[in-house]
């Protein structure tokens, strides 16, 4: 009621909604409003669709159904950041493909995400991301217990926090435990990514969520260095297989500790695939592109 509120009182040209719950709620507000030009950004189809929860599968109908209300009108547009959920979407008669477009991403600085060279001593393989148990922390933390009964030589960081929001937040009792075992140390947030990825030689994001584009590996990708990650939607836009990072299957931990240490191992495929991320963040992921479909999506919503 306070969103209708606004956007009544506003009447503005276009609204832009970014993500499910301001889909819906931002999406409501606006069909009330009659507005002219509705604009939704799904990054990604998150915990929802993804999640084994029996409360997620419980709630996903219910989802499918809102979205298929709001989206499915002609004055709607729907930014997907990824073929695989645009695909899904049509499958599903939620939106009409032709009110479909493809912007790849959220965009990366890549002035300030920029190539370092790598950091002498153990190697230091990185997953941030919120620390939740589909974003692949679980696996994350069994790969590297793995490696360390292989032997490897290297250190293993959690980046961020606890989603307490989200019921898949890994409670901080977990990771308390995993940080006092030494298999992993945890950083918490960090507000200073650029520097965090310096200190990194390796990337990993084992994903299992529904994906947009993920920003950490946009991110990764412009400071040049190499990414593990799973193949899933999302996760494999960024990262083409033994190009600039190595693809595994979703919850596979021997897979993922098998990745990992080859690229732990070997410094002159990890300076290739880091050279090879960069110029793909460079050419198909750079803010200044994205921000420029964008504008033009809106100049066709009002020609």
């Amino acid at each position: 009621w306070e969103l209708y509120l606004i956007v009544r009182a506003e009447r503005p040209d276009i609204v832009h909604l970014v993500a499910l719950k301001p889909i819906v709620y931002g999406g409501i507000a606006a069909r009330l409003a009659g507005l002219p030009h509705v604009v939704t950004s799904i990054a990604g189809l998150g915990h929802v669709f993804t999640s084994r929860q029996f409360k997620a599968k419980l709630f996903r109908p219910v989802l499918l159904t809102l979205l298929r209300v709001l989206l499915n009108r002609q004055n709607v547009q729907v930014i997907l950041q990824n073929p695989d959920d645009r695909n899904l979407l049509v499958a599903a008669k939620i939106v009409n493909r032709e009110r479909t477009v493809l912007i790849r991403g959220a965009g990366v600085d890549v002035k300030e995400f920029s190539p370092t060279p790598e950091s002498a001593g153990t190697p230091v393989v990185q997953l941030a991301s919120r620390m939740v148990w589909d974003k692949g922390v679980k696996e994350f933390v069994t790969a590297a217990e793995i490696l360390r009964r292989r032997g490897t030589g290297a250190r293993f960081i959690l980046v961020g926090d606890p989603d307490p929001e989200n019921p898949a937040s890994v409670p901080e009792e977990q990771l308390r435990t995993w940080r006092e075992s030494g298999v992993v140390e945890c950083w918490g947030r960090r507000s200073d990514m650029p520097n965090v990825f310096a200190l990194a030689h390796v990337v990993c994001l084992p994903s299992a969520y529904g994906e947009g584009v993920p920003k950490v590996l946009l991110e990764a990708a412009a400071c040049g260095r190499p990414i593990v990650t799973t193949d899933s939607p999302g996760c494999r836009e960024v990262v083409r297989h033994e190009d600039n990072g190595l693809l595994v299957p979703v919850r596979s931990t021997v897979e993922l500790a098998d990745a990992l240490q080859r690229l732990i191992e070997n410094p002159e495929l990890r300076q290739k695939m880091g050279a090879r991320g960069r110029e793909i963040a460079v050419k198909e992921f750079a803010l200044e592109k994205v921000v420029s479909e964008t504008i033009a999506l809106y100049e066709e919503l009002l020609n």
